[in-house]
C-alpha cells in the first residue's frame, strides 16, 4: 500500500528545488546520465536538504530554466546556475 501512495502522490509532493533540479537533470545527454543525475540529486536533497527560501528561489527559477538556453550565460542565470549581473553591471565598485 505504501508503494501505491508513492507512486500516486510523489510526484506532485516534490519539491520546487527538487523539481528545478529534476528539470536540469533532463537536459543530460543519454538515459544513464540522466538517472545519475537525479540519483544525485535525490541523494543531495536527502543530505542538506532545503530551506523555505530555497524552495521561494527555486520555484521562481522553474519557469525561466530550460535546456535549450542552459548553455548560454543567461540560460545558466535562468537556471540558478550563474549569478545575476549587479545593478548597472558595475562590478567591484
Amino acid at each position: 500500500m505504501s508503494v501505491m501512495a508513492v507512486l500516486v502522490f510523489g510526484p506532485g509532493c516534490k519539491s520546487s528545488c527538487r523539481q528545478l533540479a529534476e528539470k536540469l537533470c533532463s537536459c543530460a545527454g543519454n538515459t544513464n546520465e540522466l538517472n545519475a543525475c537525479n540519483q544525485a540529486a535525490a541523494n543531495e536533497q536527502g543530505r542538506i536538504g532545503t530551506t523555505s527560501a530555497d524552495e521561494v528561489v527555486c520555484q521562481a527559477l522553474l519557469p525561466g530554466c530550460d535546456c535549450h538556453t542552459i548553455n548560454t550565460t543567461a540560460g545558466k542565470q535562468a537556471c540558478g546556475l550563474a549569478r545575476q549581473p549587479p545593478p548597472g553591471g558595475v562590478v567591484g565598485g
